[in-house]
């Protein structure tokens, strides 16, 4: 009896030794291990990150943000696969991180001193400022003085929410609301649409805020300059915080980091403002050289070559040569992971990026519901291929469950810009999206291509010495 008792402690032995051994097995930490190796052990790096454009979200050609390349750049560096992990709110994040709840917060997160008494902070990668913003031609303060009987909603548990205790020592009427359900871009928005009179957001979220909420202004700062940074648990295991040390040392040592910055922040001012007159110019110039391309690519893909030249010009104006510093290139504006998708080899060519564009937005057409009709297909299209189809069918899903016609661009374009609400992106497929943007793309696009549809009908009219028809057709 004792022998069978020795034989199975043994076999008891070997089965917990083989668990503990076994490479791969999520959770399973070594028993001489530090948090680095364990996370190496793991097999993957859990980063407590949250869904806005300045971070982390899906965009048409899969996940981006700066602290979701920057995640997946450290994970590639500790050899381990990248796992964001969205919490339901931004104010969560903190205690989650303190309480070990994922290996590092990236999140956008502020250094602040109450910040760094429950976590600690990797070198700083960003530097921004507070800014109190208004809608133009909307009163607004002049100072901090006068603040005091605004309208200000924030974000509860920002540091925005901090600073503003700070100053409310000194300014003991000053009065705000934290709100836990939004985010600071949301807020943006609300103060566009004139919901709200004023917010606080980070220097950098208004800069790419501004770019589709035009009427945004900056009141002034309220804020000395700040700093972004990851953000660690306390404790006296610093193995993997050192390795973030490590690496953001080389990153900004390689001008990794600064191309990075400057990828997201570098030109928050691309924004194709409207000039009818420069375009109908244009027209008569710029687009002889590339319509015979247009009228290819539109009879290949059957498509109107005047609805690829209008996408064209909303997308580079027809620069063949145009370059974003996000990447995107050429004369449609093509990223490189759709670019190769596409077979497009170069696309600073003319002709290869307009074959590539409108090969993509056939694409887009062929994947809708056979029961979008004309012209809604084309509008939904044109969406998706701003925003991914993805995004585009959380919305219709949104727009079904209000009461609207999923299969209607008048309904769908309306429920876009809820995928940049907090209430309503927590609750779809895929997240957050910069959902006002491909309704202004669509709406652009649509306005050129009726101008181009009159310009050319009025010329098509003087040569057949035929009356002129000034009204646009019908888009």
């Amino acid at each position: 009896m004792l022998k069978k008792r020795r034989g199975a402690s043994r076999l008891g032995a070997f089965l917990v030794l083989a668990l503990v051994t076994l490479p791969g097995l999520t959770g399973c930490t070594p028993p001489s291990g530090n948090k680095l190796e364990s996370v190496r052990h793991a097999g993957e790096l859990v980063v407590l990150t949250r869904n806005s454009p300045t971070t982390y979200y899906e965009g048409p050609d899969g996940y981006t943000g700066i602290e979701y390349d920057l995640a997946t750049a450290f994970a590639q560096h500790l050899g381990v696969e990248v796992r964001m992990r969205v919490p339901p709110r931004f104010s969560d994040i903190i205690p989650m991180i303190a309480r070990g709840e994922g290996d590092v917060a990236a999140a956008g997160i502020t250094v602040t001193d109450i910040r760094r008494q429950r976590v600690r902070f990797a070198p700083p990668y960003q530097d921004i400022r507070q800014q109190l913003i208004y809608r133009r031609g909307s009163p607004h303060p002049a100072s901090i003085q006068d603040l005091p009987g605004y309208q200000l909603e924030i974000i509860a548990g920002s540091s925005y929410e901090e600073h503003l205790h700070q100053l409310k020592l000194l300014y003991p009427t000053l009065s705000w609301t934290a709100n836990d359900a939004v985010e600071t871009e949301e807020l943006l928005q609300q103060v566009q649409e004139e919901l709200i009179q004023l917010t606080i957001a980070d220097s950098n979220i208004v800069d790419l805020s501004r770019q589709f909420n035009t009427d945004l202004q900056v009141a002034f700062d309220i804020s000395e300059p700040e700093q972004l940074a990851w953000a660690f648990p306390l404790g006296d295991d610093d193995s993997l915080y050192r390795e973030a040390e490590r690496f953001f040392s080389d990153l900004r040592a390689s001008g990794r980091l600064a191309q990075l910055v400057e990828k997201y922040y570098g030109a928050t001012a691309r924004f194709n403002p409207i000039n009818i007159a420069t375009y109908t110019q244009r027209i008569g110039d710029a687009l002889v050289a590339y319509r015979p391309l247009f009228e290819k690519a539109g009879e290949q893909y059957d498509i109107d070559w005047q609805l690829l030249a209008a996408m064209a010009y909303q997308e580079s104006f027809w620069n063949p040569k145009a370059v974003s510093p996000t990447g995107v290139r050429g004369m449609m504006m093509l990223t490189s992971a759709t670019a190769e998708h596409l077979g497009v080899d170069d696309r600073e060519d003319a002709e290869q990026s307009i074959l590539g564009g409108a090969r993509y937005i056939r694409q887009m057409m062929d994947r809708l519901p056979r029961r979008i009709h004309e012209p809604d297909r084309t509008w939904m299209a044109l969406a998706a291929y701003n925003v991914g189809l993805h995004h585009l069918e959380d919305a219709r899903i949104i727009t079904q469950q209000q009461g609207g016609d999923p299969d209607k661009w008048s309904d769908v374009k309306t429920r876009l810009p809820l995928l940049a609400k907090a209430a309503w992106f927590s609750k779809t497929k895929y997240g957050y999206a910069r959902g006002y943007e491909p309704v202004q793309f669509v709406n652009r696009i649509r306005l050129y291509y009726g101008v181009l549809k009159q310009v050319e009908g009025e010329t098509r009219a003087v040569n057949k010495n035929d009356v002129i028809k000034l009204k646009p057709p019908g888009i």
